[in-house]
């Protein structure tokens, strides 16, 4: 059941056109293939939420922050790709590959995720995604199969 209060909210969401929805994924790789994390966190809301694969959720900007500073650390040379896969109302689902070199290890590293960001007033007020990496040129590494 939906409150009163989620219900205006989700009433008075602006809807996204699906060019606006590319300027705005395209923006966001832009700025992560930078690692320009305070135009970055400008993007985001000052309440947003963040659900980032298997980490805790995050709450704030502020937390959003330190989460992005140890990624961009372990996340050396990283070259990202985003793909607008879906605009439903205010909610924007994009598909990303990526490749880095690990500040830890020096090894070449590739990921692919989907996330889902759900608009407010421009920024990203919830961030659900989803993120599987692996060793450049070695096996899968997801522990289910």
């Amino acid at each position: 059941m939906v409150s009163s209060s989620a219900g205006r909210e989700a009433a008075n969401a602006r809807e996204l056109t699906f060019g606006e929805a590319q300027k705005i994924v395209q923006h966001v790789e832009d700025l992560f293939g930078k690692a320009d994390l305070p135009n970055i966190l400008q993007g985001f809301a000052t309440d947003a939420v963040t659900r980032f694969a298997d980490f805790p959720e995050l709450r704030g900007r502020e937390a959003i922050g330190k989460f992005l500073t140890a990624r961009f650390a372990r996340q050396r040379d990283y070259r990202l790709k985003k793909h607008l896969r879906m605009v439903m109302g205010d909610m924007i689902g994009n598909e990303w590959l990526a490749d880095w070199t690990d500040g830890k290890t020096g090894k070449k590293m590739r990921g692919r995720g989907m996330e889902f960001w759900t608009m407010r007033d421009g920024k990203i007020a919830v961030w659900d995604a989803t993120f599987n990496v692996w060793e450049d040129g070695g096996p899968p590494s997801t522990p289910i199969v």
